[in-house]
């Protein structure tokens, strides 16, 4: 790529779009998820979904990071932060997020020092800089970011820095995936791929899906001419017979991923046996902990918390939305009780939640066709 405009080209929009059309079955209607927030984001952002032909129906998967976190699991953040002695540190998304007990934000308003990091590393620094406070790192993330977390853990140790502690949430994608396929509240017929937890586990982990289930998925990049190719490629696959892993963002993955950063993973972390996730309940072996070699530097075994299963509002059908069950706009109080201002669910907090996509690039035009039909 030499300029950005290369990727977000109207006319080359149009011929792709034109192609796509070639290749529809009459009377037929084909269901694609992208699985990633950021890929919802473009879609909305670029009017993708309204240049399609009707027959491609987009649905948003569960690939936002922060809004698969479960409202019990906040509460745990939330008591950590309240403890005297702790610096509890975050992404800014996470500052929002309620649970049963307030949001993180609303801790910081009762006295907690709660600080916005950008990064693992910021927090580290923190700890460094203030050697009589226990610095807490809220980690959270798919394998995207696992990486970050994992390094700063390694600098650590190695550094001798003691007062320094992750509270790890880290998310895997695959078993999120096969827990989409195994739903009887869905029939999809492909899966435009997450481009940046590919870059860590390159493209071969997704070979189950074609094998398995005989669904292509397609690694897409984040401009709207990648996701309109990857459409394309699937669609193409589709029209073949065929079910197969293709890679449309090769200019930045790789089908073997990042080996240094599966490295990094794999020296601090392990699997759990089980992890909660909003909308989608308990997946096994879908998440990450810090390996015993790494238990002076574990949040969740130098404090208590709650640990308590936090249902989400009833209002909320974030868990819905997650699944691709409902589009944002068809939930109850999306729009009205539910903003990005004062959000219920997490899907409307997120800069990748696919509530907050639809509420800034489509919530008005939503509104006009409700209205016209």
């Amino acid at each position: 790529m030499k300029y950005v405009d290369e990727y977000r080209s109207g006319d080359v929009a149009r011929k792709v779009t034109a192609e796509i059309e070639t290749l529809l079955e009459p009377g037929r209607s084909y269901k694609v998820m992208e699985v990633c927030g950021g890929h919802t984001h473009t879609i909305y952002k670029h009017g993708i979904e309204d240049v399609l032909p009707e027959p491609v129906d987009l649905i948003h998967g569960p690939g936002c990071p922060v809004c698969v976190i479960p409202m019990g699991r906040v509460d745990d953040a939330i008591a950590i932060a309240e403890r005297p002695e702790v610096i509890f540190t975050t992404f800014g998304d996470m500052m929002r997020v309620p649970g049963g007990n307030g949001s993180l934000l609303d801790a910081k308003a009762r006295g907690a020092d709660v600080r916005m990091v950008y990064s693992p590393l910021d927090a580290l620094k923190i700890a460094r800089e203030n050697p009589d406070r226990e610095v807490v790192f809220f980690a959270i993330g798919f394998e995207t970011t696992a990486p970050s977390t994992a390094l700063t853990l390694l600098r650590a140790r190695d550094d001798g820095i003691r007062n320094f502690f992750a509270f790890c949430n880290h998310v895997t994608i695959i078993p999120a995936i096969r827990a989409i396929l195994d739903s009887p509240d869905l029939r999809l017929d492909g899966f435009v791929g997450p481009g940046h937890v590919s870059t860590v586990i390159g493209t071969t982990p997704y070979r189950f899906i074609a094998r398995d289930y005989g669904k292509p998925l397609v690694v897409a990049g984040f401009e709207p001419l990648d996701v309109l190719q990857s459409v394309y490629m699937i669609l193409q696959q589709i029209v073949d017979g065929r079910a197969e892993i293709e890679n449309q963002y090769t200019r930045v993955v790789r089908d073997s991923g990042n080996a240094r950063a599966l490295e990094a993973i794999a020296e601090t972390m392990e699997l759990r046996t089980t992890f909660e996730w909003r909308g989608l309940g308990f997946i096994s072996q879908s998440a990450l902990k810090l390996r015993d070699e790494f238990a002076d530097w574990d949040a969740e075994l130098r404090y208590t918390v709650p640990g308590v299963r936090v249902a989400d509002p009833k209002a909320c059908q974030c868990g819905e939305v997650l699944k691709g069950v409902i589009k944002p706009w068809e939930c109850k109080v999306f729009g009205t009780a539910c903003t990005p201002e004062r959000p219920i669910g997490t899907c409307m907090v997120s800069s990748e939640g696919a509530c907050a996509a639809y509420y800034n690039y489509g919530r008005f035009q939503r509104r006009l066709e409700t209205v016209d039909a």
